[in-house]
Order: C-alpha cells, then structure tokens, then sequence
C-alpha cells in the first residue's frame, strides 16, 4: 500500500474524477471501492472474476476495512462480482479505464523510477500482438476469425506495447485491440481483409504520440515491423526503433546488408563472455531503403554471430540508433534482443500464471477491454513491488537473503498478499501518504 501511496499519490482524485452514469440513490458501492476489487482480482491473481464471491468474500472483516481504507470508503459488506461487473463495464465505460492506465504510466516515467529502461537516453518500449480470448462460436461483430480444421475459430487479438527493461520489467504504456470493423456479418467475412498487426500499429503509434508527446521512445519488434510504414511512423514521430532484420522479409536488403559488409571489415567487434560464449558482431552504417510507396530510409544494420556448441545462432537487426564500436553490443544487447521480454515476461507470464489472460473475464466486447486494461494496471502495480528494493528491505528484516527466500518463490507473492488483505489488519502506517512520500523506491537492475 505504501508503494501505491509513494508512486500515485494523486490515485484517489483520479479515480474519484470518473464518470459513473449509475443512479446515485441506488448505489450500494462507491466507484471507487469496485475499481479495486476489480485491480485485486488480478493482483491476486484469483484467476477469475467468480473467485471474487470466494477468496474476497471469505472471512469479511479483515478483508473489508483494508478495501475500505485503500479505496477511501465505508462500505458496510463486500461485492458479489456481478454487481463489480455491471458498475464498470455498464456505468463507466473503456475510455476511462484506458485513460486511468496512461495517467499512471505517465506518473512512473516522470518520476524517474523507469530511467533505468532507457537505452542512450531513449525509453526501450517493446511491441508485439498476442491472441487474447478465443470462441468457437462468433463472440461479436468485430471477431477475427481463423479456419481451423474443425471449422472456423472466433477470437480477439491485442497489439501491446510494453516498457521493458532489465530482470524482464514488462510494464504496459498502451494496448489497441486487433478487431473487425464494427456491424461486420457472417458473410462478409470471405471477401474482407481483417484487421491485422500493422494496421493496428497506426492506431497505436497514434495514441502514443497523443498521450505521450515529448517522450524519447525506441521501439523495439519482431521482423513483421522492419517494413516501409512503420519506419516511416517511426520517422515522423523522432522516434527511435530496432527491429529484428530477417532475409525472407526483405530479401533485396538482406543482399544489399551482406554485400556492404564484405566492404566495411571494420565495423566488427569479437566478445568473450564468461560462460564461454563467443560473439561476433558486424554493422552496415547507412543502409539505403527505399518502400514499396517509393519512400526513402536511411539506418544502420547489425549482425550478431553467437559460437556456443553445440549450438551457434545468428540475430540480426536494423536500427536508426547510432551504431558504432563503443555502442553496438548495448544496442543488440539491451534493444534488439530486449525485445524477447514482452513474449517471455510479458504475454507469457500473463497467460500462464493466476492472471490467466485468456480467460474471458467478460463476454461483453468492452468488459473485455476493461478487464484487459484492470489487468494491465495491476500487473504494473505487482512488478513495481516485486522488482523494487522493497521487498529487498523487506527479506533483511527477516534476516533473509533475499525475496524468494522469504516466500520461496516470487509466484507466491500475489497469494501472499491474497492472505495478508483476508487475515490481516493492514497497519494505518501503510495507508499514510505522508509516510509514503518520504519512501525511496530504486529498480533491481540484476
């Protein structure tokens, strides 16, 4: 709770500023008492939006005057989870929830706490889609759909774009759902190109420029982005990027790159690395570009050779960050490869552990996005306390090494905390936003 006080001390002024469309002398439940049992349940990573009628319910007392202070309240009894439902996805709306997210984001950044996610002064921020729910019947109009060999699948896609940083920090700072357009028929299916990946990434890019303006971002992505459009967003935003460089996606490139190197031995630099891992880089500087639309690019290109029997692989990307011998190894290192966070870290993790993101916590197409956003929130909420020095500090009081020999495992933190909201009466201290200011919160760069 400290944490939260610390890092968003304006928290409950943002939440009491949303807008919920419910008639007042009915309410039972303040907005923002619903908005965090819908936080909780990913930050206790309950698994479903039913578990709040068990695990939330259970043993009232505790759990009930902690919810009241963290939310402000003085609710008499705790909801069941429609009635969590029916408030934020009928009464307040997607926008909000998208905007409550960027606040925060934005509040962390300044703050200094992310600065360690920066790479040459620019804020690593990785992109990539994943498959979020899935249907074998059509869920709604903007479905996508997939054949598949029983027939036909119905699902929702996410294009997320993800601060990463070191110890696999993956904290969301924008999403844009991959979706049909609206009022789209069964039949109309065969003769429509679906949305994909790269459309969704002009909306994307355009919420980002929108919601962070003057922010010094280098986007990191797989192949699919290494093309003429998103350079091009890129370019016209001063964004920096490095995205992975495959021949089979622009092959006449790739010819151009391999060529070029034969001419410039000495853009190469040999790395040992203590577990006897031999790295060989090579670099084009200013390899021309020109698109399918006739648009012009200029960026550099590395190759990454790694001898490690039995097993040698290469890694290639392109990159409009200067590369030279002092900066090559941090820029394959820390923003080509950082991108592989978001898969592991990020998706993985999220689909994977109590989070369950592919579990359809609404079959409301904007509870869907509304959940999807509680869990973006949460999530960043729990890295921040799991990837600080306050659990660090925590361990030493113990006199325990570290976290994990504390709770055995870091995966035990959201059912700790499940346990302390339930059992425990949460001491007023860590509700003080006084006391909070005066916390010093620092990432673990290991």
């Amino acid at each position: 709770m400290r944490l939260v006080r610390h890092v968003w001390p304006d928290l409950p002024a943002w939440l009491a500023e949303l807008d919920d469309t419910r008639f007042q002398p009915y309410v039972d439940y303040t907005k923002e008492f619903l908005v965090w049992c819908g936080v909780l349940t990913f930050a206790c990573e309950l698994g479903s939006r039913r578990q709040i009628d068990y695990d939330l319910r259970e043993m009232e007392g505790a759990m009930l005057e902690n919810l009241n202070r963290l939310a402000g309240a003085k609710q008499e009894s705790l909801p069941v989870h429609k009635t969590v439902s029916h408030a934020l996805v009928d009464h307040m709306g997607v926008g909000q929830f998208v905007g409550l997210q960027t606040r925060m984001v934005r509040w962390v950044i300044r703050s200094k706490v992310l600065d360690v996610c920066r790479l040459m002064g620019w804020l690593l921020v990785a992109v990539d889609g994943t498959g979020y729910v899935s249907f074998k019947k059509r869920h709604c109009p903007r479905c996508l759909r997939f054949r598949t060999q029983d027939g036909f699948r119905y699902r929702h896609h996410v294009l997320e774009a993800k601060i990463v940083g070191p110890g696999g920090l993956a904290i969301s700072i924008a999403h844009e759902m991959i979706e049909n357009p609206a009022g789209l028929t069964e039949d109309q299916y065969d003769n429509l190109k679906q949305d994909c990946e790269l459309k969704a990434f002009e909306r994307l890019a355009n919420r980002l420029a929108k919601c962070f303006p003057r922010l010094r971002i280098c986007l990191l992505g797989d192949s699919i982005f290494a093309c003429g459009p998103v350079i091009s967003i890129c370019e016209a935003n001063k964004w920096k990027y490095a995205f992975t460089f495959k021949q089979g996606r622009t092959p006449a490139l790739w010819e151009d790159f391999e060529a070029l190197q034969q001419l410039s031995p000495q853009n190469s630099l040999f790395r040992d690395l203590p577990d006897k891992t031999k790295q060989y880089y090579q670099w084009v500087n200013r390899l021309q570009f020109d698109d399918s639309d006739h648009r012009h690019h200029e960026f550099d290109a590395i190759q990454l050779r790694e001898i490690n029997q039995p097993k040698d692989t290469t890694f290639a990307w392109i990159t409009n960050l200067p590369v030279s011998q002092r900066t090559v190894t941090a820029i394959a290192d820390h923003g080509g490869r950082g991108r592989w966070i978001i898969e592991n870290q990020g998706f993985n993790y999220q689909k994977n552990s109590g989070l369950n993101l592919e579990h359809a916590y609404s079959h409301d197409p904007d509870g869907l996005k509304i959940f999807y956003t509680l869990l973006q929130i949460a999530h960043m909420i729990m890295q921040l306390l799991i990837k600080s020095n306050l659990l660090k500090n925590l361990a030493s009081q113990y006199e325990k090494a570290n976290a994990i020999a504390l709770f055995g495992s870091l995966k035990n933190i959201p059912r700790r905390l499940l346990e302390c909201f339930r059992n425990y009466l949460i001491p007023d201290e860590a509700f003080d936003f006084e006391a909070a200011r005066h916390m010093q919160i620092r990432l673990d760069t290991s």
